[in-house]
């Protein structure tokens, strides 16, 4: 069996590293407008056979159970890598074979980005990943079996990922996706995500609607101008 698995935390604690630029409303509001992007694009997904969504953030599972997802539900969060561990070893005892995990910010995702990754066969032990934008995240990991080796999300994952695979004598799968990549952790990203046409997505109509999305362009003409000025 191979499956989808989103791990959701608090949303009311979500974007930290936005603190700078955004209020605590405008964060949630980000996060719960990205979730829905990522929602719309897995419920339309055709090659997993079953969908997990691990929280204790009971809007989640609301959303899960509208969806018919399966819940494995939280008594509390110690961090992204503990949650996705405790969901592949309940996966693994479900009968899941290969487990994808995806994060919650991918404004730009598509149900065949995801179609794409569960496509690749994957003989065990096999890895597939791709990086964050920047190269040193993880923003898609497909794993075969789904205990193949601990997660290390967070701050250069993206190496210790790769690391874990080539202990574990892996095949590895690496795959560059520009929509996959597109996550939003902090201001450079947000910058990034608004160079493109975000008109369809609920993310892009948050934004316009909180007017950031002014805001952000307009920092962004004014950082063009001053490095300008320098040259």
């Amino acid at each position: 069996m191979r499956a989808l698995l989103l791990p959701v935390k608090d949303l009311r604690n979500a974007k930290k590293r936005l603190e700078s630029v955004l209020t605590p409303e405008e964060r949630l509001g980000l996060a719960q407008a990205m979730l829905t992007d990522t929602v719309r694009a897995v419920r339309d997904v055709r090659r997993a056979e079953k969908v997990f969504v691990i929280t204790n953030y009971r809007p989640a599972m609301e959303i899960a159970e509208e969806n018919g997802w399966e819940i494995l539900q939280e008594e509390r969060q110690i961090s992204e890598s503990d949650s996705v561990d405790v969901a592949s070893r309940m996966c693994e005892q479900r009968g899941v074979r290969s487990l994808l995990r995806l994060p919650l910010d991918l404004p730009l995702l598509q149900p065949s980005d995801i179609d794409e990754l569960l496509a690749i066969e994957c003989p065990s032990p096999a890895m597939v990943i791709v990086p964050s934008r920047d190269g040193t995240g993880t923003n898609a990991l497909l794993r075969t079996p789904p205990r193949l080796f601990a997660s290390h999300f967070g701050e250069g994952s993206f190496a210790k990922h790769l690391a874990e695979a080539k202990r574990a004598s892996a095949q590895i799968f690496l795959r560059r996706n520009f929509r996959l990549e597109m996550d939003v952790d902090d201001e450079s990203d947000l910058h990034a995500l608004l160079q493109y046409d975000l008109s369809a997505t609920a993310t892009g109509r948050w934004l316009e609607e909180a007017g950031l999305d002014v805001k952000f362009r307009s920092r962004n003409r004014e950082t063009s101008v001053a490095a300008g000025n320098h040259l």
